[in-house]
């Protein structure tokens, strides 16, 4: 069985990176398909391959399969190993991947991810500290119930993929993530990971409103990325 991932810029696309890394990291083959956001809006574009006009979708045959969640459900039906093995340890992560797929909203608004650069960050506000506790609380519960090195236990799974993205902005804003920490270095460290980086600072394309978005989000002091 061979799938066709559609994803779109390394540097911007958080939801892509989700099931790109989840595929990856368990070796399930699958063709990589970049479709890069080229507009504000690309939703006509994408319309042609996703039934919502948005990224990441997967294609198995004729059928197609969209959301990050959605993508995760459909290869755990096929892959047991997207899920943790003990009863525990994948209640965790189950509930931690449908909270992150659901929430943090702040963090989305306000550390947007730009895998290639480096932010100085005003102080939170209030909901963004709220968040940025959460995620702290998550992944030190994860390691210290579990054991580590990932957030569910010695294997890496879906909460890992989920919450990727949230390491690229812990290292982009200088987020605190406590004890949570050394998961966001050792999923950084992972070479799917490094993949994406590598392919991220390759981009040399631009996308005008993500730019404005992380102009926004603070003042950058770093900026690794071609072009």
């Amino acid at each position: 069985m061979t799938f066709t991932l559609i994803t779109a810029n390394r540097n911007y696309s958080s939801w892509s990176l989700r099931p790109w890394l989840l595929l990856r990291a368990l070796d399930i083959p699958f063709a990589d398909r970049v479709e890069p956001f080229t507009k504000p809006a690309n939703y006509d574009e994408f319309r042609a391959f996703s039934p919502t006009g948005q990224v990441p979708v997967l294609l198995d045959g004729i059928r197609t399969v969209w959301d990050s969640l959605g993508i995760a459900l459909y290869l755990a039906d096929r892959y047991p190993q997207v899920w943790p093995e003990g009863e525990a340890a994948r209640a965790f992560a189950m509930c931690a991947v449908a909270e992150m797929h659901g929430g943090f909203s702040a963090l989305r608004g306000q550390c947007t991810m730009n895998v290639g650069v480096r932010v100085a960050k005003p102080p939170h506000d209030a909901a963004l500290a709220r968040d940025v506790a959460r995620v702290r609380e998550l992944f030190e519960q994860g390691l210290d119930q579990f054991g580590g090195p990932w957030l569910a236990g010695p294997r890496f799974s879906a909460v890992d993929a989920f919450f990727a993205p949230v390491a690229w902005r812990v290292r982009t804003f200088g987020l605190d993530v406590g004890r949570g920490q050394a998961w966001v270095d050792h999923v950084i460290a992972h070479p799917a990971m490094q993949q994406w980086e590598a392919e991220a600072l390759a981009e040399s394309w631009r996308e005008a409103s993500h730019e404005a978005e992380l102009g926004g989000a603070g003042v950058i002091v770093a900026d690794y990325r071609a072009g």
